[in-house]
């Protein structure tokens, strides 16, 4: 008796099925028909707007569809008793062991790449909670406490730059895009004398450390070669002040108008080919450092207005210029994510020393008291570095937000951060965040704070902030005494 083969064993199998499938379309259809038939005599019953050959249509259509889709349910039934039968057989003629074999791999796959993500999510984990109970015991050392003291507004632009007097009587300094420098009353808020002899936006303001003299860097319109430093009297005389800045003052200038100015700067220093966006004055008050985005920093001679030297050497504008409050040092700070210290002490040897560390435009660098240098980039971090090792910092804060002008309070050692999401923190040398200074709708800053600055000799308001809101605050800062002895 002849044994059937399993290739026509299958397809025997096969044709069955396909005529069982058949036969049950057949039974389908005329179920469906009974059931459209039944639909349509209902709906008759019911009163509607539609014609009868409408209705039918539409009754027609629903039945085919349903059709349709009860065809596709039914194969797929089908299939899937086919592929069970398959894994039947497959299973009868011995080949599950390598179908075990990579099932095994798989699972052993599967098993290995959930361990790896179980184990990093116990690290993630673990870091998470580390950082919180350290950002606990830091939050808890101290808490300085902070408040605004007073606003001062007047400027018609936002201010980019702000400073104060080293000698009595101490004044504000605030540098706008509106043209114009300011010297303020501390105590009272009132504005004492504008500077008007810029032609574009007033971009650094800094003091003489021993005479009253105001340093203002300046930049013209784009199209405008000219490019100058300007140096005036901090107290001119009665035939260089114009009483007439009344009438210029528009309606947008909420402080007062009577406020007397400045027409003619007592020295201009001209050289630079970019816009100037720093200047500060070297120890001695005798020469002056300027950055300029024309990627040098010039240094003068303040008594004859001459060039002494160009210091080149960035890839990139410039940003900020600092000098040494005791030495002939002075720090330039640049896009090119470096900044640079030039050693002035040794006549014959000019050096320089180049600090990389940062990944985005350093936005400033500043000196404090001993061999320290804290700079601020837009990669939201400031890095406090020693100058007798460059190669890696000493401590590091990562902010949420870009750095803009930083500042050191040389007696408290408290670094101010200002930032462009309006937020102004204050941390330690070491890094420990000590307080953010408040900020709400009715205080504080609304805009981008673009530079913050310490007074020492202010009992009142010992920090000062700007920024495009147009205004300058002034704050006070009480710090513990158990933190300043730490």
């Amino acid at each position: 008796m002849p044994v059937e083969s399993g290739s026509s064993a299958a397809a025997r199998q096969a044709k069955q099925k396909r005529k069982s499938h058949s036969l049950s379309i057949r039974r389908t259809n005329s179920t469906e028909q009974d059931r459209s038939g039944l639909q349509r005599d209902m709906l008759e019953g019911q009163d509607t707007k539609l014609p009868l050959s409408l209705r039918n249509n539409l009754l027609d259509l629903f039945s085919q569809i349903e059709r349709e889709f009860e065809n596709l349910y039914i194969e797929n039934l089908e299939l899937r008793k086919e592929i069970e039968t398959l894994n039947d057989r497959l299973t009868a003629e011995g080949q599950t062991f390598e179908g075990a074999d990579l099932a095994k791999g798989a699972l052993k796959t599967k098993a290995s790449h959930s361990t790896s993500q179980l184990s990093q999510k116990l690290k993630t984990t673990y870091k998470a909670s580390t950082s919180k109970i350290v950002s606990s015991f830091k939050a808890t050392t101290s808490r300085a406490v902070c408040q605004l003291v007073r606003e001062y507004v007047g400027h018609r632009d936002g201010i980019w730059d702000l400073s104060v007097t080293r000698t009595q009587p101490v004044v504000l300094g605030t540098a706008s895009a509106d043209h114009t420098a300011m010297l303020w009353s501390i105590e009272t808020g009132k504005c004492l004398l504008k500077y008007l002899g810029h032609q574009g936006s007033v971009n650094s303001i800094k003091f003489h450390p021993t005479e009253q003299m105001a340093l203002t860097g300046e930049t013209t319109a784009v199209f405008c070669s000219r490019r100058s430093v300007i140096i005036s009297q901090q107290t001119p005389c009665e035939d260089d002040v114009d009483f007439s800045d009344k009438d210029e003052a528009d309606g947008e200038v909420e402080g007062p108008n009577d406020c007397p100015s400045v027409r003619v700067a007592t020295t201009t220093l001209r050289s630079h080919q970019g816009v100037v966006i720093a200047a500060d004055w070297l120890v001695g008050g005798k020469q002056v450092v300027t950055a300029s985005w024309d990627r040098a920093a010039n240094l003068y001679d303040v008594e004859t207005s001459e060039l002494v030297h160009s210091l080149t050497g960035h890839d990139q504008e410039l940003t900020h210029c600092c000098t040494h409050p005791t030495q002939r040092l002075v720090v330039t700070s640049s896009r090119d994510t470096t900044f640079r210290l030039w050693d002035f002490r040794d006549p014959s040897i000019h050096s320089v020393n180049v600090f990389q560390g940062h990944t985005d435009t350093v936005t400033s660098a500043v000196f404090t008291v001993g061999d320290n240098v804290v700079s601020g980039s837009d990669d939201r971090t400031v890095k406090v570095w020693d100058l007798k090792n460059m190669r890696s910092p000493i401590a590091t804060i990562r902010t949420d937000s870009a750095v803009n002008r930083i500042s050191v309070s040389v007696s408290q050692r408290i670094i101010a951060l200002p930032h462009d999401n309006r937020q102004v923190r204050l941390f330690d040398m070491s890094g420990v965040r000590l307080a953010r200074l408040p900020r709400s709708n009715r205080q504080g800053h609304r805009r981008m704070v673009c530079c913050s600055t310490w007074c020492e000799d202010n009992t009142s308001c010992n920090l000062f902030s700007c920024g495009f809101d147009r205004q300058a605050i002034g704050w006070n800062i009480n710090i513990p005494a158990l933190l300043q002895e730490k």
